[in-house]
């Protein structure tokens, strides 16, 4: 496979209401439709993907089905347009797969979508925590508890609530992913609520691979560096938007599909000894 020559910094000055949307964002972000091609890695799993409609979630369950996998998308409601069509990508790798509008904020929502992908997977073999809720603050002044504490239940609170939901459908040798951030480590000012959680997330993922190494269930989380998502022109400052990724060696923001691999990786059966691993995809950004 040869590496596309993927899109550089400068883009053009782009702005999106939260959460975004892919059809909007110029360059379009690649997800692997056209690329991603798998060898059976995770053949007859069963995943649970949040925010699988869009951005990284949208890569990982094309990669998943490509590999194999059973396929459930837990979307926002208003993202139902983006599910249909990445749920479409999944069912033409010749799997089960389904989509399921939920705001996993909601404890009983959430708890109501968990026993639906069980019933209709029978078994739930990976869980990916991908959905999170980002917004940009000028100041110190911008930051509300209302807005803090929704950071939280979207970006903590909801992916503990699905683990602990999950958790009775799944079997030995399953696998919770994480999606945390370089925020986690080296946090953007005007994105504080945001990185506070991401930190949240990777504190949580290491202390959760220890709780469920007993039950043999592995946690393991990835750490995205700047990457072309929905995200970017719905969540940062138009002149962020216009250099965003130029700050990495590699000189551009990652495509969604160059993260695919890694949640592949950590989802395989040939993991078996990772756990608590906290994996860093930047394009050779350094961080802590």
């Amino acid at each position: 496979m040869t590496v596309p020559d993927y899109p550089r910094p400068p883009f053009k000055p782009q702005q999106q209401s939260f959460p975004g949307k892919t059809d909007k964002m110029d360059p379009r972000p690649d997800h692997g439709e056209d690329s991603y091609v798998g060898h059976g890695l995770l053949a007859g799993k069963k995943a649970l993907i949040t925010g699988g409609d869009s951005g990284i979630g949208a890569a990982v369950a094309i990669a998943f089905a490509r590999e194999g996998a059973d396929v459930a998308i837990v979307h926002l409601p208003t993202e139902e347009k983006d599910a249909q069509r990445i749920l479409e990508l999944v069912k033409k790798a010749g799997v089960d797969g389904v989509a399921l509008a939920c705001d996993i904020s909601d404890p009983e929502l959430a708890a109501k979508t968990v026993e639906s992908v069980a019933e209709r997977f029978g078994r739930i073999d990976v869980l990916v925590n991908n959905a999170a809720y980002q917004k940009y603050y000028e100041s110190m002044e911008e930051i509300t508890l209302e807005e803090w504490t929704k950071h939280f239940n979207t970006n903590v609170h909801a992916p503990f609530n699905l683990v602990r939901l999950a958790l009775p459908h799944m079997q030995e040798g399953a696998s919770v992913i994480n999606t945390a951030s370089v925020q986690s480590k080296k946090p953007s000012p005007n994105i504080l609520p945001y990185a506070a959680t991401k930190g949240a997330i990777a504190n949580m993922t290491v202390g959760l691979a220890g709780l469920l190494a007993e039950k043999k269930i592995r946690v393991n989380a990835v750490l995205p560096g700047p990457i072309w998502t929905p995200f970017i022109p719905a969540g940062m400052a138009p002149e962020e938007v216009e250099t965003f990724g130029e700050q990495t060696p590699f000189k551009r923001p990652g495509q969604p599909v160059e993260l695919a691999s890694a949640y592949v990786m950590l989802a395989a059966d040939t993991s078996s000894y990772t756990s608590g691993a906290l994996l860093t995809v930047s394009g050779g950004a350094a961080t802590l």
